[in-house]
């Protein structure tokens, strides 16, 4: 007989209590990580909580919202969780919060808005921000308007179109997404900050940044850079001056590169494993003609997400340690959640809702489409089907990331009073275990997987929402929430 953990709501006196029983008679061993080198990728094994009674830890709402933001709502890019805070990304501002103490530990202003983040952190508690370049830009108007002044005071058709033209430069110069910040987030101390080299055509959402061992790689279409984690010293470069040109890349323990060659009318993408620290191609994969985008899922294991039109990931394609074809798995359109395409962010590290482990990867089908979703795993060598993960009725069910051979995964409430839900699910049995039980607030689609960035890391779960938009009334009105987090008792 399988082992079965029961959780129980019992409600008294207006607390709720969990009671939870395992038939198991000696609990299994603890999967443990292996030591990390400070520069490496975070890669921690989840140890399951004392208990699965859950806790608010965070609770970050952004007051007056609409008079700093002028505006209803803004993009916010970036969530960050270390076993010492969790960091939030608004603007052009970085906030950390202690878990439990309500209140904001530290505030670090950027020297302009966040255009791009990468969700890899190093194993010490850093990570890289993209930027919009907004530095000098009053002494740049100084120097026109005196420029203007020494000029010719007949004013010709072909001197206006030049003035607009320049006026035209000057506003996407102003917004382009071109400096880069290494940031510690456990203490918010901006490290080291550079302007990336001929990134004139860097804007959101085409930039991309993210980072594989003791590197920060960053991609914009056009050209792409690379620079050492300790002293933000530059390593290597491509200024996409040839047939081909860098999309972007994905991090973690290796570093891919999405190549594109040729026009964009039939493109030819190439996939490149690169050696971080001198950006050498280790092997090529070609993409078949005919795909119109592609997106890097995960870096090692290899796969990739193509689609044969416009957005919709059609297919997932594995690749093995050198680079050759392994399998094909088919994604039915509109049958399976992807999250790859997002409109405001790069699109090529972006296929959040596919979790890929050592052996198998895990997609959601789409409860959007179908009365009840589950998740199905398949084999990375193979592309077959190995296990099913059914979700109760009306209740979606998220893979969030694999940890110590079993799969967490995010289930939330049914109706606002039976709790949300991290389930450790075990890939070769199909076993359920419960991981952590909360109470979760009813403030706007936080957890839908769409519209929030979901964390899980050292224990504790985080929602943050992609958007941030202010309450329109209510005890609520003018505050926009920024994020919500939970720990096991």
């Amino acid at each position: 007989m399988l082992a079965v953990a029961l959780a129980a709501v019992l409600c008294m006196g207006g607390g709720v209590f969990w009671a939870v029983a395992d038939d198991d008679p000696q609990p299994a061993k603890k999967p443990t990580a292996a030591p990390q080198a400070p520069d490496d990728i975070r890669d921690t094994v989840e140890k399951t909580p004392r208990t699965p009674e859950g806790r608010l830890v965070i609770d970050y709402n952004e007051d007056e919202f609409k008079k700093r933001f002028k505006r209803d709502s803004a993009h916010a890019p970036g969530a960050w969780a270390t076993d010492k805070n969790f960091v939030r990304g608004v603007g052009n501002t970085l906030k950390g919060f202690k878990f439990g103490a309500f209140e904001e530990d530290w505030s670090t202003e950027l020297t302009g808005p966040i255009c791009d983040t990468t969700r890899h952190v190093t194993a010490d508690g850093r990570t890289a921000v993209l930027l919009q370049e907004r530095e000098n830009k009053a002494d740049e108007d100084d120097k026109k308007k005196d420029d203007k002044g020494k000029g010719k005071s007949k004013k010709s058709k072909k001197g206006k179109d030049k003035k607009d033209k320049d006026s035209e430069a000057d506003a996407k110069d102003e917004y382009s997404c071109t400096q880069l910040a290494f940031i510690d987030l456990n203490t918010g101390k901006k490290l080291w900050q550079v302007k990336l080299p001929d990134a004139k055509g860097a804007f959101a959402p085409n930039t991309n940044v993210t980072m594989a061992r003791g590197t920060v790689a960053v991609a914009w279409g056009y050209g792409s850079v690379a620079y050492d984690m300790k002293r933000g010293r530059q390593l290597w470069s491509s200024l996409g001056t040839g047939e081909c040109r860098d999309l972007g890349f994905a991090g973690g323990r290796d570093l891919l590169a999405l190549t594109q060659c040729g026009d964009g009318a039939e493109p030819q993408f190439k996939v490149q494993k690169l050696r971080p620290r001198t950006g050498k191609a280790e092997w090529t994969y070609k993409v078949t003609r005919g795909v119109g985008r592609v997106y890097l899922v995960s870096s090692d294991p290899a796969v990739l997400a193509v689609s044969a039109g416009e957005l919709t990931v059609t297919n997932l394609i594995t690749l093995d340690d050198h680079g050759d074809y392994r399998a094909t798995i088919n994604m039915p359109e509109d049958r399976f959640l992807d999250n790859c395409y997002k409109p405001v962010v790069s699109g090529v590290e972006s296929c959040d809702a596919i979790v890929v482990g050592k052996d198998q990867l895990f997609v959601a089908t789409d409860e959007g489409r179908l009365a009840d979703n589950w998740i199905v795993s398949y084999d990375l060598k193979t592309g077959k089907t190995v296990r099913k993960f059914d979700s109760k009725p009306d209740l979606p069910i998220h893979p969030l990331r694999v940890s110590g051979g079993k799969l967490l995964a995010f289930r939330p409430s049914s109706d606002g009073f039976a709790p949300a839900a991290v389930l450790s699910l075990d890939p070769r049995t199909g076993k359920e275990t419960p991981f952590l039980l909360f109470g979760m607030p009813d403030r706007g689609k936080l957890e839908d997987p769409k519209q929030s960035e979901i964390l899980l890391e050292d224990g504790r779960i985080f929602f943050a929402p992609r958007e941030l938009t202010a309450e329109n009334g209510g005890p609520w009105e003018g505050t926009a929430l920024g994020a919500l987090g939970f720990e096991g008792a």
